[in-house]
């Protein structure tokens, strides 16, 4: 008899997860991802300033699982889900049978119906968005300084990031810092440390998800950096050129977006209920109600705990939902009794504003400054895959500390978007 089947979509952290965990289920795992490698998103926005290279925060998948003869990687994108044949169709027409089925594709960015948008206000899910914006940003620099226009130039070094959760906050401190330290002393027409960044938030504090003192200090602290902090603020439209809200029409190099995310498409294809953002809604083990052998986690399931409230989107909590639902399909699949419901643990949420600033809310434990700053330092090198990768962030950011300098300057033209060699 024919060993039963796992396919996991998406090797993020959820599904690499649970791929590790089935190492010795007596099962065929295929874990399949339209990249060969999996990416830490937490860091991105460092690629998108200049502190890190995109190899610095991406594991090949293979290596991830290297040593487990049960497991396949695929290298393609998953673009239907037929649940009554359980076949998967991929985007070259390709079909994979699963007798069991993992939805772990993650998210893409959400613009609310303005996709029209994405254009002038790049997202940053991705190592090409990351790359583009790195360019983009460097590059209004160096117009800035080739211009005689005044107002041209003011325009050029004007950035909007648009969304004031942990994403935009830590963007726009970290745009703030490259302009008015690493950049401040490499150029002669223009002061880079007169750059203006703003950061957009239609609700009224940024940094919702946390308590209001801890906004509030992230507002000081971003304010003491240059950024100007815009709540109550919606955006109406964006452009190539300028941004405008509801209370003026900003003139800019261009646009970031951090307002939201939604769940991949793939997840939809199941035919399973969905939220607003896309998400699978599951039972409290994980599992699709009315999807038999169907399972979904991290960005693409809706998930309560035992007090009705959702999961958040964080890597955490896709971590701990891999890791539970792959010692679980173990059990099953070796016929053990299944464990209970996933629980999750809070390891704190975390948020960096700057040099010497952060915020960590544990829940029964509030923490601010240089003390939070070195945990999240700590609890990202950790949460990095591969001993090299934490070395090497770690010694750059050692670097970065003593000197302010910011290595992975470089303006990747659209052109060279095939070179991952930076």
């Amino acid at each position: 008899m024919a060993e039963p089947c796992v396919v996991i979509i998406g090797a993020g952290f959820g599904g690499a997860e649970v791929a590790r965990a089935l190492r010795s289920a007596p099962a065929r795992v295929i874990l399949i991802d339209q990249h060969n490698y999996q990416l830490f998103q937490p860091l991105l926005y460092q690629v998108a300033t200049a502190a890190l290279s995109p190899a610095d925060i991406a594991e090949p998948v293979r290596r991830l699982v290297r040593g487990q003869r049960n497991v396949e990687v695929l290298l393609g994108e998953v673009a239907e889900i037929l649940a009554d044949e359980r076949i998967l169709v991929l985007a070259d027409g390709s079909r994979i049978a699963y007798d069991i089925l993992v939805i772990a594709a993650g998210s893409t960015a959400a613009y609310f119906g303005h996709d029209d948008w994405a254009p002038f206000a790049p997202s940053l899910k991705s190592i090409s968005d990351a790359r583009s914006v790195r360019s983009r940003l460097l590059r209004a620099f160096e117009e800035a300084e080739s211009t005689d226009q005044a107002a041209e130039r003011n325009r050029l070094m004007t950035f909007v990031v648009v969304g004031g959760g942990p994403s935009g906050v830590e963007l726009a401190g970290s745009i703030a810092e490259l302009a008015r330290y690493s950049l401040a002393k490499d150029f002669h027409k223009i002061d880079p440390k007169s750059a203006i960044v703003l950061l957009v938030e239609k609700g009224s504090r940024i940094l919702s998800p946390f308590p209001k003192e801890l906004s509030d200090y992230a507002a000081r602290k971003l304010k003491a950096l240059g950024v100007t902090v815009q709540v109550n603020c919606a955006v109406k439209r964006i452009s190539e050129t300028w941004v405008e809200t509801d209370e003026e029409t900003i003139p800019v190099a261009f646009a970031i977006w951090t307002a939201g995310v939604k769940a991949s498409p793939v997840a939809k294809t199941l035919g399973a209920p969905t939220d607003k953002s896309g998400r699978v809604e599951t039972n409290r083990d994980l599992s699709v109600p009315g999807f038999e052998g169907v399972y979904a986690l991290g960005d693409s399931a809706l998930v309560h705990d035992d007090k009705g409230n959702s999961l958040p989107g964080l890597a955490q909590v896709a971590k701990q939902q891999g890791k539970y639902l792959g010692r679980a399909l173990a059990r099953k699949l070796q016929s053990k009794a299944p464990p209970g419901p996933f629980v999750f643990h809070n390891r704190g949420n975390v948020a960096v504003i700057g040099r010497h600033a952060a915020v960590i809310d544990f829940g029964w434990l509030r923490l601010t400054g240089i003390v939070a700053w070195l945990l999240w330092a700590l609890i990202h090198i950790y949460l990095l895959a591969g001993l090299q990768h934490r070395l090497l962030v770690a010694v750059q950011w050692l670097w970065r500390y003593l000197t302010y300098d910011r290595g992975a300057r470089i303006i990747v033209e659209p052109k060279a978007e095939g070179d991952s060699s930076c």
